[in-house]
């Protein structure tokens, strides 16, 4: 018998969703995003999907292999889709960043901000953890990393729903899931899988002729560690500078302020905060 992702509604109290993470490592929570926000995120993004980067050229051959050649993907969301910001900004997912990125840091940052279309014919993705990216932090480690994929059309196990291992976040690091203990997030468009970065997932196949699986791949990391998407870069200054201050942080323009905890600051510019200059600058006054 194959395993099953435990469900909560949008509704639901935070504490819930924290418990059922905590003990699982993944929740689903349904209903998240309003179907107007969830239509004007896809309405958004269209025009970038049909161009979408299929290959990573400049990247090795095992990235590209794990990527796959089927699946369409683009970042920067926060520069093409101002409503991508009010997923970035969802109180839940800030309570659950709070939760468990904040005993580990002054602050946290956006990772990676990615729409994935898995496209006809994709092979399922090899099964990972997200945080192995960052193999040179010492372990064990505290909960350095949030993920989420957010289903931006109905998610079935023949479109490749993202397959997640519940319970692996407590694992020996080299045990693999054997078939059964891994579990298939369907969920209809606007929900969400919340997951830990140590909790082994990956894109499932697609097995259909027609039908692309959209859906947005967003995470978090604390404010120490250097983000797999380049932030500053992908939102330059003057984007970012119409953002909200609360996004604007969150892609990495605010420093990460340890004082308070014994600690220093981060990030600064000229001895200047990143976001007081963007400000200046959205006012003419720099």
């Amino acid at each position: 018998m194959a395993a099953t992702l435990r469900r909560l509604q949008a509704g639901d109290r935070k504490e819930d969703v924290i418990d059922v993470l905590r003990e699982d490592g993944v929740v689903i929570v349904e209903g998240v995003l309003e179907p107007a926000l969830r239509d004007q995120i896809n309405q958004d993004l269209d025009p970038w999907m049909t161009g979408a980067a299929q290959t990573a050229p400049d990247l090795n051959e095992f990235i590209q292999a794990f990527l796959g050649d089927k699946t369409r993907r683009i970042g920067a969301l926060p520069a093409k889709s101002l409503a991508f910001c009010e997923l970035l900004t969802h109180p839940l997912l800030l309570d659950v960043c709070d939760e468990f990125l904040r005993p580990a840091c002054s602050s946290y940052q956006m990772n990676v901000g990615q729409v994935l279309e898995v496209g006809p014919g994709a092979e399922a993705q090899m099964l990972h953890r997200d945080e192995d990216v960052w193999v040179h932090v010492p372990r064990p480690a505290p909960i350095f990393q949030v993920a989420s994929m957010t289903a931006l059309v109905d998610f079935t196990a023949e479109i490749g729903a993202t397959r997640l291992v519940p319970g692996s976040h407590a694992w020996e690091r080299d045990r693999q899931p054997e078939e059964h203990e891994v579990a298939v997030a369907e969920m209809r468009a606007g929900s969400l899988a919340i997951y830990l970065g140590r909790t082994i997932h990956g894109a499932g196949a697609n097995t259909t002729a027609s039908s692309w699986r959209r859906g947005v791949h967003l995470s978090y990391l604390v404010g120490w560690l250097r983000t797999e998407e380049n932030n500053v870069l992908a939102v330059p200054p003057e984007v970012a500078r119409d953002l909200p201050e609360r996004v604007q942080a969150l892609l990495g323009y605010g420093m990460h302020d340890a004082i308070e905890t014994g600690g220093g600051v981060a990030g600064y510019v000229e001895l200047r905060d990143p976001i007081k200059l963007l400000q200046a600058r959205a006012d003419g006054r720099a």
